[in-house]
This record gives C-alpha cells, sequence and structure tokens, in this order.
C-alpha cells in the first residue's frame, strides 16, 4: 500500500513538471515578445527621430547651399530660408528732379509774362508771351533812375516834394507830405527800394528842362537801349500808358545793373531817412532780397490794377547771371512764388538749359 502511495506521488509530481515547463515557456516567449516590442518601438522612435534631425540639417544645407540652375526644388520651408539667406536690402533710389522741376512747360507760372535770359549768352531760357505789350507800372522808376544818373545831376542837391508830385491818377497814398526835403540820392533811393511815387515825380519835375524834358529823355534812353516796343509818359509808373514787353525789360534790367547807385539802391533791404528832422523806416517792396538763398543785383516791383503784379531782377542763380522778368502776376504773392519756381527749376535743370523754352 505504501509503495503504491509512493509510486501514485512519484507520478504526480512528474505530471507537475511536464504542466508547468509549458505555462514557463510560454510566459517565457511572451515577455521575450514585449521585450522585443519594446525595443523595435525604440528602434523605431530613435530612428524617426534621426530622420527628421537628419531632415532639418538637410533642409538648412539646402538652404545655405547655392542654387544652381538644374538643383531640385527645395521644399517650401527650405526655399523661405534661401529666400531669407539670398535677398539682399535694396538701397533707396536718389532722388531726381521732377519733371514739374525740369520742364519750365510745367512750372504752372502765375505771371501772364515771363522770360528768363542767361545774360552769359544772350539767349531766352524760359518765356511766356514775352513779346505782349503791357502796363509795366512802377518798373518804370528803373528808367527814371538812368535818366537820372545819365545827366550827372548833383545827388545831394535838395529837392523838395511839392503839389505836382501829389498822385491825381491812382490817388495812392505817400509817406512824403507835401513840403518835405530830401537829397536826390535820398528821392533815388526811396523811388526804387520803397518805389515812393512823390519821390520818383519829384526827381522828373526837378529834371533840367522840367517834367516833359524827363519824359522825353525816358524815350529816347528807351530807343538807345533798342526797346522799340516801350513807351513812357510819366516817371512813376502810376499812369497805364507806359507799357512795355518782357524782351524790352530784359534789356532794361541789364543796362540798370551797369549802374552801381541802382544796384545798390534797388536792393537795400531797409534804411533810416531823415525827413524834416524825424528819422522814418523804410522798406523794400520785394521781400526776395531780405532772402539769403537769393543773389540779387537789381530789383525792382511794380503794381496797378492795368499792371497786375511786376517784378523784375538781375540775379544770380545756379552760378548763372540772369535777368528775370515776371508781369501781371495774379495774387499778391504769386510773382514772389514765380520766381522761387524759377530759381528751383534752374537749380534742378542744371546744364543744358541754353536753349529758348516756352513757359
Amino acid at each position: 500500500m505504501k509503495h503504491k502511495l509512493k509510486t501514485a506521488l512519484l507520478v504526480g509530481a512528474l505530471l507537475g513538471v511536464g504542466m508547468q515547463a509549458p505555462v514557463a515557456a510560454a510566459t517565457t516567449k511572451k515577455s521575450e515578445q514585449q521585450t522585443a516590442k519594446k525595443v523595435t518601438a525604440k528602434s523605431t522612435h530613435k530612428a524617426l527621430h534621426a530622420a527628421k534631425s537628419s531632415g532639418k540639417h538637410a533642409a538648412k544645407s539646402a538652404a545655405k547651399a547655392p542654387l544652381t540652375k538644374n538643383a531640385a526644388a527645395p521644399s517650401r520651408y527650405a526655399g523661405k530660408l534661401a529666400a531669407a539667406h539670398s535677398v539682399k536690402p535694396v538701397a533707396k533710389p536718389i532722388r531726381h528732379a521732377s519733371m514739374m522741376e525740369m520742364d519750365p512747360t510745367r512750372l504752372g507760372l502765375y505771371s501772364a509774362s515771363a522770360l528768363v535770359i542767361d545774360q552769359s549768352t544772350g539767349q531766352a531760357m524760359l518765356e511766356k508771351q514775352p513779346d505782349l505789350v503791357v502796363p509795366i507800372a512802377s518798373i518804370s522808376k528803373l528808367m527814371t533812375a538812368m535818366v537820372v544818373l545819365d545827366a550827372k545831376l548833383d545827388l545831394q542837391e535838395v529837392v523838395t516834394i511839392g503839389d505836382a508830385d501829389v498822385d491825381g491818377l491812382k490817388g495812392t497814398r505817400s509817406r512824403l507830405p507835401v513840403g518835405t526835403t530830401m537829397t536826390r540820392e535820398a528821392a533815388m533811393l526811396l523811388a526804387l527800394m520803397s518805389s515812393e511815387n512823390r519821390a520818383a515825380h519829384s526827381l522828373g519835375r526837378h529834371y533840367p528842362g522840367g517834367l516833359p524834358a524827363f519824359v522825353q529823355a525816358m524815350n529816347k534812353k528807351a530807343q538807345a537801349l533798342g526797346m522799340y516796343n516801350s513807351r513812357f509818359e510819366e516817371p512813376t509808373g502810376l499812369s497805364s500808358n507806359n507799357v512795355s514787353t518782357a524782351h524790352d525789360l530784359a534789356r532794361m534790367v541789364a543796362a540798370a545793373a551797369r549802374y552801381p547807385e541802382i544796384r545798390q539802391y534797388s536792393t537795400t533791404a531797409e534804411a533810416k531817412v531823415e525827413l524834416n528832422g524825424r528819422i522814418r523806416d523804410f522798406h523794400n517792396t520785394n521781400a526776395l532780397v531780405r532772402n539769403d538763398n537769393w543773389e540779387i543785383g537789381v530789383s525792382k516791383t511794380g503794381y496797378i490794377s492795368e499792371a497786375g503784379r511786376c517784378l523784375v531782377m538781375q540775379a544770380r542763380v545756379a552760378d548763372k547771371p540772369v535777368v528775370i522778368v515776371l508781369l501781371d502776376s495774379n495774387g499778391k504773392m504769386t510773382r514772389v512764388g514765380d520766381a522761387n519756381r524759377i530759381k528751383r527749376w534752374m537749380e534742378s535743370a542744371g546744364l543744358g538749359m541754353g536753349s529758348r523754352r516756352p513757359a
């Protein structure tokens, strides 16, 4: 009996070992499979990470590498990087003068007649109705001063403002009351600088032979200068019968520039003049003589309703000696604006302005 029991236990033990072996094998196989999966996943992750890094490096390398005509098209990211590295900032272009500044036909001048003469060549650089005969107002006073100086009258001789010098044509006012005395030189200064009508009229009235002889001398001088479309009726310019053209006035301005007294008096910005024992301040009617950007040799303004706003100057612009004539300009400051437009145009245009051009 005991022998049978031992035999049974031995058989059971052997059977138990036999049953556990497959289970252990299965467990071992499952563990091995899980381990393999983990290793495979980890290896795959590393491979993907390496591939991604390699792709980025390749993209950067492709971006930095010079593009050739037959190169393969880069990725959209590589294209952006390549563009960022290859495009260089473009320098801002230098501003050149616009056509508005360069072309005299587009200056937009407000003066009905305009003329710019290059004194070194005698050629017209700009012209707008230069042969139109029009009233010239106080531009006449340049001729008045030339006639007085041509007669070589004593500039220190005292002249008197009389009733005949009062404006009976336009009724303009004056700061020179009847009875005011001054030297002929002071009268010429006030006539040219401040456009004092009574001073100019007094200069003509104190001329040898009186006013008729003076007016005759004015017209004779005009003919001598080749001003064949000009005529003068009196020395102030208050009469609308004092007429000329831009071409004629350019001749007159150029001639006036040869008189040192006219150059000095017409460009004096302001002056203190003793009149009847009192010191009075007078100013130039042309604001440009006070502008440091202008180099003006002769200046004269003019205005009556028939003539409009007028301005003539001899000046140096863009290193050229020029005569500028502006007649019948609309608006109080438009003649000054026209002069500045002409100056900017000349300075911008530079060389090659010798040919005649309309404005």
